[in-house]
C-alpha cells in the first residue's frame, strides 16, 4: 500500500481556524504540487482530505474527486490518519490532505516507530509504501517533495 502524505499549503492566519483560506503563495504552492502529484498518482488512489478550508483548497488544486474526513481535522491524531486509510490494508494507494504535527507524526511512527514530532513543510508531500516481505513488512519512503523543488 503507498500512503502519501500532503500538508495543506500556506494559509491566512485568523479564527475560526477551520476558515482559513490559503494565501496568494498558497496557491501557488498547491498548484505546483497538485501538477507534479498528477503525473505520479496511481489511477486507483483514494484521496482524503481534512474539513479545514485550506485543506480543501489545497486537495482541489488537484482537480479530482476526493472525500471529507472529519477525523483528518486539525489535532487529529497519526492513528487517526492511518485509521482513515485503512494502513496498511488497503489495496490502492492513499493521499491524505492535512495538517501539520500529525502529518509529521504519522511520518515518524511509520518510519521509526516512533511518536515524535517530525517536522513537514508547507504544500510537501512524503510519499510511503509499505512493502509485504518474506520477513515481514517494511515502510519504505519514496519521497519527500515541496513545491519550491518543482
Amino acid at each position: 500500500m503507498d500512503l502519501i502524505l500532503w500538508r495543506h499549503a500556506d494559509a491566512e492566519p485568523g479564527e475560526p481556524d477551520s476558515e482559513r483560506a490559503l494565501t496568494a503563495k498558497g496557491v501557488r504552492q498547491a498548484e505546483r504540487m497538485a501538477a507534479w502529484l498528477d503525473g505520479h498518482l496511481p489511477d486507483r488512489c483514494r484521496i482524503l482530505v481534512s474539513p479545514a478550508e485550506r485543506a480543501q483548497q489545497t486537495a482541489r488544486a488537484l482537480g479530482r474527486n476526493f472525500k471529507t474526513v472529519p477525523e483528518l481535522a486539525p489535532g487529529a491524531s497519526a492513528a487517526a490518519v492511518l485509521a482513515a486509510a485503512g494502513w496498511p490494508d488497503a489495496r490502492e494507494a492513499r493521499l491524505i490532505v492535512g495538517h501539520q504535527p500529525t502529518l509529521g507524526e504519522t511520518a515518524a511512527l511509520l518510519l521509526s516507530g516512533v511518536d515524535a514530532p517530525w517536522g513537514m513543510r508547507k504544500a510537501a508531500v512524503w510519499w510511503l509504501s509499505n512493502r509485504a516481505r518474506e520477513e515481514g513488512a517494511a515502510v519504505v519512503l519514496k519521497v519527500v517533495m515541496g513545491p519550491d523543488y518543482l
